[in-house]
């Protein structure tokens, strides 16, 4: 269906029937379902789906200020930014 990954696992069920879970599935999310497992027992479906990533854009904390872009600082700002002393985790 429309660019999903399927794997049907068990029973077979008819593509109208997978049309219904999979649409029903994508109307309560805001991202792109990618892939779905559906098992398939005689009385019962268990579906298993995966979401498109969500883009994650980094922020900092410099100065007291949260930012998620450094280019529109002055030289003065982006000097400070370079810098800092990073640490590292687990070191």
């Amino acid at each position: 269906m429309n660019d999903i990954q399927v794997t049907i696992i068990g029973d077979e069920i008819n593509s109208e029937e997978l049309s219904i879970y999979l649409t029903q599935i994508q109307s309560k999310q805001k991202r792109k379902m990618i892939k779905a497992d559906i098992t398939v027992d005689s009385e019962y479906i268990d579906v298993k789906y995966a979401l498109e990533d969500v883009p994650f854009e980094r922020i900092r904390r410099i100065t007291g200020y949260l930012v998620g872009a450094t280019s529109r600082w002055n030289n003065a700002k982006q000097s400070e930014l370079h810098d800092r002393v990073c640490h590292g985790v687990g070191n």
